[in-house]
């Protein structure tokens, strides 16, 4: 099993590996693949159907941490902490608690570098995430693009790394930026379209797949085509139990 330390541990030396997860089947199939799995807020959008993350709740979270470290016995299990779960030291503390009792290992925090301090001095290992925070922001473009926003995010990923979180997600800044902060900070980077230069990467793993087609950020690779594939046999399904095809002798008792 993956520990934080061993992540802290690669920093600069091996890329960290992390994919998103929700479920039972999709952490079992990646696990002993990726370094770490993240159970992301994104599944607000790629799995709940909503049109952004802050309908997401700490039991949904919860839930989907639950399946995944049921899958798992290799990587490292990451849970957000969703949009209101953390306004205060209390809440973030509670329902810290929470995803850790359901099977996750860490949390992920973002912007708040009071909150992971708070979180790490009881004991609670804790993931950052500054540029694009989807919880928060508006704005859906690359963050840091001007020099003042940039001497922002790389003030703010030192304040993250002080507070004690164990790595930090970079999302949605200029390749340059995701490589300043790397090399300004000790614990390890994890770049989101934030370019090559970060100490790992991750993507949400419905979009490598093909499985979440409303839109396609300029960051994400598709390495397969799935959800044409499924399309194509729920076809042929339904074609075979219309035409009475399905089932066969060969799928019948007798």
């Amino acid at each position: 099993m993956k520990t934080i330390h061993d992540i802290k541990s690669m920093k600069s030396k091996r890329k960290i590996v992390m994919l998103t997860a929700y479920d039972f089947p999709m952490a079992k199939l990646m696990d002993g693949i990726v370094d770490v799995i993240l159970i992301g807020d994104s599944m607000g959008m790629v799995v709940l159907g909503y049109e952004n993350t802050t309908k997401v709740t700490i039991q949904d979270i919860a839930r989907a941490s639950g399946s995944v470290a049921r899958a798992c016995k290799n990587a490292l299990i990451v849970g957000d902490l969703p949009f209101g779960a953390y306004d205060n030291e209390e809440d973030a503390l509670k329902n810290a608690k929470i995803l850790l009792e359901a099977g996750a290992h860490a949390v992920k925090v973002e912007n708040k570098p009071e909150i992971i301090r708070f979180l790490v001095d009881k004991g609670i290992e804790v993931m950052g995430h500054i540029g694009l925070t989807p919880q928060t922001i508006t704005n859906f473009k690359v963050q840091g693009k001007n020099e003042e926003d940039a001497k922002n995010l790389l003030e703010l990923a030192k304040e993250c790394d002080k507070a004690g979180c164990f790595s930090i997600v970079l999302e949605c800044v200029p390749e340059s930026l995701g490589k300043k902060i790397t090399e300004s900070i000790s614990c390890p980077t994890i770049g989101i379209g934030a370019g090559i230069h970060c100490d790992g990467q991750v993507l949400v793993t419905h979009d490598i797949l093909g499985l979440f087609e409303m839109f396609k950020p300029k960051f994400v690779k598709r390495y397969a085509e799935i959800g044409k594939d499924m399309k194509k046999a729920f076809e042929a399904y339904a074609r075979e139990v219309r035409e009475g095809k399905f089932p066969s002798d060969e799928f019948s008792f007798h």
